[in-house]
């Protein structure tokens, strides 16, 4: 029922391993020192940073190393995310590394109903690193793979391409860049120097050793995520915060799953889930009906209306039309609810606004989908239909924020409605990757989707 995969053997120091394996050149100068200030100047931010990453930080420091690359890689999280792994910014770039959406779909980082992969610690790590590989194959040089990072390659390749043109230098310092690139590679230097010597800053760097903190734990079993932190003999939030990227209550939505806990709990949580033969979900699938509110499912559910939103991932202003699959709460764990989990399809609700487009004849679902901006398998699950031909006629609901425009003499082009600053006007303009950056700004603090809906996990009758 759940395979345990083998340990590495252990080592003394992670600090020490992390500093003996620095290799990208040292920088230094006003921004270095700014950044070194800031962080000297709050100690308790820093602790608190330093507590997050002794979760995830062997297991990066050893895939850093594994593809050898430069041991500070492992630090880059703490610019990125302060090793929040539920960190989101206000472009929606999530995770500890901080893709946005698309880039992340690039790299193969899954993101349904069911999870977000950019939040998956393993899976994660695994992207931006490989991303980050990339970058230093097209620059060979580790900081400007750093600003490709940052920035998108796009823009430091058209940065390098602009001062040889002018006989200038095209190392990292002599590129114009915007404010956020410029402080990055400083950022990560402050933090190398505070990790090399925490006393000179005023600071202590609580130890992290150099041994295994979390095991992987696989199993085909669905199972409430309080159950499952239950069964590990672990408190929810500490078994959210090694499994961030589940988005509801219920561990589902895969045929297997891939678990992470800290080795002792893992030991634990396989010899229980191989003694239990109970059903494990009590959440249940259940389709809106004509004319239903959300309100009135919540009611009928014993839930407050803001509680099904948060469960479902339902934003305050989205429409959720007839037909949607919901998740709402069952009497007790039993096997009817995990069979209605298996046969139903849940799909997400995007915040953009709802229409029905109505076919021609010829039309096939990936050409609207392309029009559209969304997938073809979005509007098959959006309209409960497989084939990829549709008859004259026939009505497609779509949910975006895409709409075709006509300019030029007739011709269509894609735009984007933009709600609000920072969204992208254009899209496919740049490159996947470069997309990530182009539209990032600082994470903000943001709760697990899973963790919201604890206190409805304790209580599913809110």
């Amino acid at each position: 029922m759940a395979d345990l995969e083998p340990l590495p053997a252990s080592a003394p120091d992670l600090w020490e391993r992390i500093v003996n394996g620095y290799a990208i050149p040292d920088i230094n100068g006003p921004l270095v020192e700014k950044w070194e200030r800031w962080y000297a100047d709050r100690p308790d931010y820093v602790a608190r940073m330093v507590e997050r990453s002794r979760r995830y930080l062997y297991h990066i420091v050893g895939e850093v190393t594994e593809r050898g690359m430069p041991t500070e890689i492992a630090l880059l999280p703490m610019v990125e995310s302060a090793f929040n792994p539920v960190a989101m910014s206000t472009s929606r770039a999530s995770g500890i590394w901080q893709f946005i959406p698309s880039t992340g779909k690039h790299y193969g980082l899954n993101q349904d109903f069911w999870m977000d992969s950019r939040r998956d610690v393993i899976a994660g790590t695994d992207k931006a690193l490989t991303y980050l590989l990339k970058l230093h194959s097209d620059f060979d040089d580790w900081q400007l793979a750093l600003a490709g990072y940052n920035w998108g390659e796009g823009n430091v390749a058209k940065a390098i391409a602009r001062n040889k043109a002018k006989g200038l230098p095209a190392n990292y310092e002599s590129l114009a860049m915007p404010a956020e690139t410029a402080n990055y590679l400083p950022k990560l230097q402050a933090i190398k120097n505070i990790v090399r010597d925490p006393e000179k800053f005023g600071l202590a760097l609580a130890d992290i050793p150099d041994a295994p903190y979390f095991a992987v734990v696989k199993t085909t079993r669905k199972m409430d995520t309080k159950f499952a932190a239950e069964l590990a003999e672990m408190s929810l939030e500490d078994f959210l915060a090694l499994n961030p990227q589940h988005n509801r209550p219920v561990i589902a939505g895969a045929d297997e799953q891939t678990l992470l806990l800290p080795i002792d709990n893992a030991e634990i949580f396989a010899a229980k889930l191989e003694l239990t033969n109970q059903p494990m979900v009590s959440w249940q699938a259940y389709r809106m009906r004509p004319n239903e509110t959300l309100a009135q499912v919540a009611a009928k559910y014993g839930m407050s209306l803001e509680t099904l939103r948060a469960v479902n991932g339902i934003g305050a202003k989205a429409k959720v039309p007839a037909g949607h699959t919901l998740l709402v709460p069952s009497q007790s764990a039993s096997t009817e609810a995990v069979a209605s989990l298996s046969q139903a399809v849940f799909t997400t609700v995007p915040a953009g606004r709802t229409f029905y487009y109505t076919a021609k004849k010829g039309d096939r679902l990936g050409v609207i989908a392309v029009r559209y901006g969304v997938t073809a398998q979005e509007l098959k699950a959006w309209n409960g239909i497989s084939s990829d031909v549709l008859a004259p006629g026939q009505k497609v609901r779509v949910t975006s924020d895409v709409v075709p425009v006509r300019k030029d003499g007739g011709r269509t082009k894609r735009a984007v409605a933009t709600k609000g600053a920072g969204k992208q006007v254009h899209a496919g303009t740049k490159s996947p990757a470069a997309k990530r950056v182009a539209a990032k700004s600082k994470p903000v603090a943001a709760k697990s989707p899973a963790a919201n809906t604890a206190r409805t996990q304790a209580n599913p009758k809110g």
